[in-house]
């Protein structure tokens, strides 16, 4: 009856803490990949051609659940308002208005988009 019990209180514990480890970690709730991410950064658009393999992008959440702002150093023009879908664990990527793709996770980030005949690509790091 003793090791019945102890069994049971084993299982009730790991139940809790399997419950509260569940997947609630969702990157749209607590800003996971909002911060700073450096390396590689190129622009190419309006006679503004950038490439600096030192730069950095900062994503930023927007107001809604799932849209982002990237603000690129060296003058690159910002990437604002783009949605997101999940796509794996802890990966997201683009969807909207942009035509190529925004992949972020807590410590990648890696872009290639166009929009209106410009061009940003990133690949950085934290």
């Amino acid at each position: 009856m003793k090791s019945i019990l102890k069994m049971l209180g084993v299982v009730l514990f790991a139940s809790f803490v399997f419950t509260a480890c569940s997947k609630d970690d969702d990157p749209a709730d607590n800003r996971f990949f909002v911060g700073t991410y450096k390396g590689k950064v190129t622009y190419d658009g309006a006679g503004n051609d950038v490439n600096n393999s030192n730069g950095s992008v900062t994503v930023v959440k927007d107001g809604s659940a799932t849209t982002y702002s990237f603000k690129f150093s060296d003058g690159i023009p910002d990437i604002n308002n783009v949605e997101f879908r999940q796509s794996g664990d802890n990966t997201w990527v683009s969807t909207g208005e942009l035509a190529g793709l925004i992949n972020v996770n807590n410590a990648n980030l890696k872009i290639a988009v166009t929009k209106n005949g410009n061009v940003w690509t990133a690949d950085c790091n934290r």
